[in-house]
């Protein structure tokens, strides 16, 4: 039954995850984009480093807000800028 408690005891919980300062209060632990926008942890955007541009995570390492790489490369909702469909040049005249 020791070892029970002990063991229940040892494991962390998010409520004694939080990082408090000396005077008792919670320090809020988020990353920043180059914009210095605020991105929660666990929050995952592309990022663009020295030309390289590779999906990146907000996690915790060592009680410090880092970004780990997750996929490389970015997800992208932009259309390939070939064909302009509004030009009546790419339809057959008889259709």
């Amino acid at each position: 039954m020791k070892r029970a408690i002990l063991l229940s005891l040892l494991m962390a919980s998010p409520a004694l995850a939080d990082v408090t300062s000396p005077s008792g209060k919670t320090v809020e632990c988020y990353c920043t984009d180059k914009q210095r926008n605020r991105v929660e942890l666990g929050e995952t955007v592309c990022l663009n480093v020295d030309g390289r541009m590779f999906m990146a995570q907000c996690q915790m390492s060592l009680n410090v807000p880092m970004w780990r790489e997750v996929k490389k490369g970015c997800l992208s909702s932009s259309l390939d800028g070939g064909q302009n469909m509004s030009e009546p040049g790419g339809i057959h005249p008889k259709i």
